[in-house]
């Protein structure tokens, strides 16, 4: 080592490990390593580092089988200087050439940010160390989303003739995280196939996890299904990558097909199934999986009640998820701030601000995310004030950044008492630049309240943040249509068809007998479809005279998804069976009523759950006070 490195740790004030002795018997040490051995193996890395402190005060030497251990640790608990202190005790006993050594350092120095350290070991590597260098840098820059650099250095190595393995892939590739990415993770891919390295089932299940990372769903697929082996790793890649995109039901169906195989998950597995349920509000299938977590022993994992407390409330069901809460014996402000958010979407704001403030009093500081659900629940539930109180303490009390997610719920709050000018002014103070939800909250208020003028000015400043965003249009157009203005209607469905932009099909959910069932606007595919539309017409005529019904609206090819989705519920369901539907769109007025006629002739209670909440419809009344 030159004296390039010496200014790494000769300019430190405080001697956190005493400097190693010249010698001492070669099995004293052998008894050392061993021991540090299992404590870092066992991840007891502070309890590895104090045995160190206490080898070198006994007289204990280190050799080049301790630095590893030592390094380790320094490296898990991402302690910098303490790892540049054995640095120095490397060098000074010699041990620097040695490749476990290095290949220790220059990954404790990346785990610990320190990348430029970490290079200056790298690049004073003795020639016979490079592919075990190599992959220690490669991995470290990986580590520290340095992609361009990762890939440069592999592409050095290349030019160099060094020769790569398994381990340099595996430390390369999880570089790749973005979009952008992907066409070098498929350069790696093929490269993989033609070194013969992908029957390497770890590089495998890497490659899986990097196309789930850069958005592409459809390869990560075709590579699970070529892949001659699955462990576990490979399906949670493979289920997690359904899950973040969006595909609860192929989430719901790889884990039946995954237990038919006999593979048992593990809480990763659970987490992304129960995720996924709560998104289908697929109840039956959440409560088989809550199943599965007391069988297999999970029950404590604080993620997977979590998880539980989110599905259940999800699935209209936060009796269930409140026992959950009431269940755990050490709450976290996630477990808080997930039964505040249950009970915000159903409507209950009183008790969610109740929870809030029991969170408080508990010791348990909230965080940002805590304050987005209390603040949406008071805008839900129209406690206009008490939201203004929680968004005052925020900063006052807890000196947290106000983000644009929390200035788009109080905004909503107060464009939906009617205080459209004091929406508009918050806007106007922020100390952040407003994003689309904080103009949409905005423009949403304006329908509400018919304000054609504010909604103009509103649109004009989400549509250049989100263009693509339909919803904002549909929001719009629907704003010039009660308001008379035909002529504006048109204005935006030119522009929606000059952007080619087309409206997002609306689909409904219902779980009967453990299956989910799934209707679209004006659906005729279902098996029951002719007894389904009998029974919309039989609704039709229960509810005439409480109802205004479109004309044709059962006949023709605008019957939503959600009046379908009810009539199944009433045939297969027993009168007393509270019927649960879960919509994608907001739900439209002409639906929220009927929903509302037929809960007051039938004398049944429904839930609906659409894009932004709940509503619990029994006797004609909706929870939501026709306030959404």
């Amino acid at each position: 080592m030159t004296s390039k490195h010496r200014p790494l740790y000769g300019h430190l004030h405080r001697q956190l490990l005493p400097a190693p002795p010249a010698s001492t018997p070669a099995a004293a040490g052998v008894t050392w390593n061993t021991r540090l051995r299992e404590l870092s193996k066992h991840g007891q890395f502070s309890e590895a580092l104090a045995l160190y402190r206490q080898m070198l005060r006994c007289g204990g030497s280190p050799n080049a089988f301790t630095f590893p251990f030592a390094l380790k640790s320094c490296a898990a608990l991402s302690l910098s200087i303490p790892g540049v202190q054995l640095h120095g005790h490397v060098i000074k006993t010699g041990c620097g050439p040695e490749p476990f050594v290095l290949t220790s350092l220059i990954t404790m120095y990346c785990q610990c940010n320190l990348i430029g350290s970490a290079r200056k070991v790298f690049d004073e590597c003795p020639q016979g160390n490079l592919t075990v260098c190599y992959n220690a840098l490669t991995s470290g820059y990986a580590f520290n989303s340095r992609f361009l650099d990762a890939v440069a250095l592999f592409c050095q190595m290349r030019e160099l003739g060094v020769s790569f393995n398994s381990v340099t892939m595996l430390g390369l590739i999880p570089a790749c995280t973005l979009p952008a990415h992907l066409s070098v993770g498929m350069s790696l891919h093929s490269c993989i196939i033609k070194f013969g390295l992908d029957t390497d089932l770890s590089v495998g299940n890497c490659l899986l996890t990097m196309y789930v990372k850069c958005g592409c769903i459809k390869f990560a697929k075709t590579l699970f299904d070529s892949m001659p082996k699955h462990g576990l790793i490979t399906w949670n890649a493979m289920i997690s990558g359904y899950a973040q995109n969006g595909l609860a039901s192929n989430v719901v169906d790889l884990y039946q097909q995954m237990k038919s195989q006999g593979i048992h998950p593990d809480p990763v597995t659970l987490v992304s199934v129960l995720s996924s349920c709560a998104h289908l509000g697929a109840h039956s299938i959440g409560r088989e999986v809550e199943r599965q977590i007391e069988l297999s022993g999970f029950g404590s994992n604080p993620f997977l009640n979590n998880a539980l407390i989110n599905m259940y409330s999800r699935c209209g069901k936060l009796a269930k998820a409140l026992a959950i809460f009431n269940a755990m014996p050490e709450k976290t402000v996630v477990t808080w701030t997930a039964i505040i958010n249950g009970y915000g979407m159903h409507g209950q704001g009183e008790i969610a601000t109740q929870l809030f403030d029991d969170m408080i009093r508990s010791g348990v500081r909230p965080d940002g995310a805590a304050f987005v659900s209390v603040l949406s629940a008071c805008s839900h539930a129209g406690l206009t004030d008490k939201g203004l109180e929680y968004f005052e303490v925020m900063k006052e009390k807890y000196s947290l950044r106000r983000g644009p997610e929390h200035y788009s719920c109080v905004v909503d709050l107060l464009g939906r008492a009617g205080k459209l000018a004091e929406a508009f002014d918050l806007i106007r103070s922020m100390k952040v630049e407003p994003d689309g939800a904080v103009w949409g909250a905005l423009l949403g208020a304006c329908k509400i309240h018919k304000n054609v003028e504010l909604a103009e000015l509103a649109f004009k400043r989400v549509v250049k943040l989100e263009p693509e965003n339909i919803g904002y249009y549909v929001l719009l157009s629907n704003i010039y249509n009660e308001a008379g203005n035909l002529e504006g209607v048109l204005r935006v469905r030119v522009m929606m068809r000059d952007r080619k932009l087309r409206k997002e099909p609306g689909y409904s959910y219902v779980e009967h007998r453990g299956e989910v069932h799934l209707f679209i606007a004006g659906d005729r595919s279902h098996p029951q479809t002719e007894e389904i539309y009998r029974m919309l017409h039989k609704l039709e005529s229960l509810v005439e005279g409480l109802h205004d019904l479109k004309e044709n609206e059962i006949s023709g090819m605008s019957v939503h998804s959600e009046k379908l989705a009810i009539a199944f519920g009433i045939l297969n369901s027993e009168p007393n069976i509270e019927i649960v539907v879960i919509k994608n769109l907001r739900v439209c007025g002409d639906c929220h009523s009927f929903i509302k006629s037929v809960s007051k002739v039938l004398d049944r209670r429904f839930v609906v759950r659409d894009a932004t909440r709940f509503h619990h419809f029994s006797n004609g009344i909706c929870s939501c006070r026709d306030y959404w």
